[in-house]
């Protein structure tokens, strides 16, 4: 039984939401923060990165950092830039990239829930990423980024969702990256009682994107409860802020990998090793040729079942660069493309041992590169699907010698490893679009 409740928000007056609305604090780098906060003083990351207040001299971890956080979180809601809700419900999120709209429950998940599994995770934390947002919740004695969560939809939520997005939205705007935004409230007892109960009915929910943040937040509740002996379990520092979406309305998008070096090797010695697992075709020639048709009904139909194409994403699937379906790779080095399709024997049963991430680090990544943990391993760097292909030849010209292109996993894959009980591999999810925070803050008292 998932336990999601309403709450009380703080949140942005509307003609605000649009100018305080920001990107995850883990997003940028400090420069890049600083540079958008002044560029936009209304920018959550002023808050979320209160760093930017200082010089470089202070560390972005320097307990003056967090203090100055929870001054600026008071002082523009005592300057009226947010209101707090009178009473507590759920809000419905919208996010629009490229024609492709999701949906999304504005709610709190509960640190129960989560400590006993019911809220699913698939990858590790670490330490001390954790600590820095463990200080900043707590100081704040807020949350202010809302972790995103995924559930398998009901026809319950679905009507839900139909019958309030309807209605007249709250807020409604396009970000300067081309998303547009869109919010409701769900104000009434009828569809607050049924987005609960719907809710209560799943075994699980599970972790898409914000372990981290999930994990610190769990941990401050952990620790507001040990402060306080006689906690009742409402309090609502035993509820964390989220946004949960129906899988079927999800798109993963690709995680792609760049080599440093060839380990020794030359191209061609790689290809000939790579044979043994893959079957090795060159691409150039086609590419040469404008040659993009390839099986692009194929790739299609298979990415359709776990994402709603538009009309740039199909694009995208028939080039011939890219991946086409599970167990296919694409490699660039050398100044060309080859497309990789994984032998039989490269294939397992097993939810990790079968997810392309898994494929690729057994058989090229360990045997051909020396590479163990890709975690640690300097000779190996990740680049996000949202920069396309012609960021990893832009990698070989400039520091990389070899390029991997992957089929992006299937939000089925990742349930299916988190109700195992099992991990992913680092790096084998990149969700778009990215929530916004400051839309939503939850008060812990």
């Amino acid at each position: 039984m998932a336990d999601i409740r309403r709450f009380r928000a703080v949140r942005p007056i509307p003609e605000k939401a649009a100018k305080i609305a920001a990107l995850p604090y883990d997003v940028y780098n400090r420069k890049e923060a600083a540079e958008i906060v002044k560029r936009n003083p209304d920018s959550f990351l002023a808050i979320d990165r209160a760093e930017t207040s200082f010089d470089e001299s202070v560390d972005t971890y320097d307990e003056r950092v967090y203090i100055r956080a929870k001054e600026l979180l008071e002082e523009r809601i005592a300057a009226g830039d947010f209101v707090t809700e009178e009473v507590p419900m759920y809000y419905i999120y919208a996010l629009t990239m490229g024609g492709r709209t999701q949906h999304g429950f504005v709610a709190c998940a509960s640190i129960d829930d989560y400590e006993d599994q019911v809220i699913k995770k698939h990858e590790n934390t670490r330490e001390d990423k954790e600590k820095d947002r463990i200080h900043h919740v707590d100081i704040c004695n807020a949350q202010t980024g809302p972790i995103f969560l995924a559930y398998r939809q009901t026809p319950a939520l679905r009507e839900i969702m139909r019958k309030k997005t309807a209605e007249r939205t709250l807020y409604d705007w396009v970000s300067e990256d081309g998303i547009r935004h869109q919010v409701w409230q769900v104000a009434d007892a009828e569809s607050q009682q049924g987005i609960r109960e719907a809710f209560e009915k799943m075994d699980a929910v599970y972790i898409a994107d914000g372990h981290h943040r999930c994990a610190s937040a769990v941990k401050v509740g952990l620790k507001r409860r040990a402060e306080q002996p006689d906690h009742t379990g409402e309090e609502e520092f035993n509820f964390f802020l989220s946004v949960l979406f129906p899988e079927e309305e999800l798109c993963i998008l690709d995680y792609n990998r760049v080599l440093k070096d060839l380990n020794g090797m030359d191209e061609e010695e790689l290809l000939r090793k790579l044979q043994a697992d893959f079957e090795v075709e060159k691409l150039t020639e086609m590419l040469e040729k404008g040659d993009i048709k390839r099986e692009e009904a194929a790739g299609k139909e298979e990415k359709a079942e776990g994402c709603k194409e538009d009309e740039s994403s199909v694009k995208k699937a028939a080039d011939i660069r890219r991946p086409a379906k599970k167990g296919e790779f694409s490699c660039y080095a050398g100044g060309n493309w080859y497309r990789l399709r994984a032998r039989s024997h490269c294939f397992s049963d097993d939810p990790v041992e079968n997810l392309d991430v898994s494929i690729l680090q057994a058989r090229v990544f360990r045997p051909l590169f020396g590479i163990e943990d890709p975690k640690k391993d300097k000779r190996i760097d990740f680049v996000g699907g949202i920069r396309g292909l012609d960021e990893l030849e832009r990698r070989c010209r400039e520091d990389c010698r070899a390029a991997f292109a992957l089929y992006p996993t299937d939000i089925r894959e990742l349930f299916a490893v988190a109700d195992a009980g099992r991990l992913m591999p680092p790096k084998s999810t990149w969700f778009e679009p990215k929530l916004r925070s400051g839309l939503f803050i939850h008060r812990l008292t």
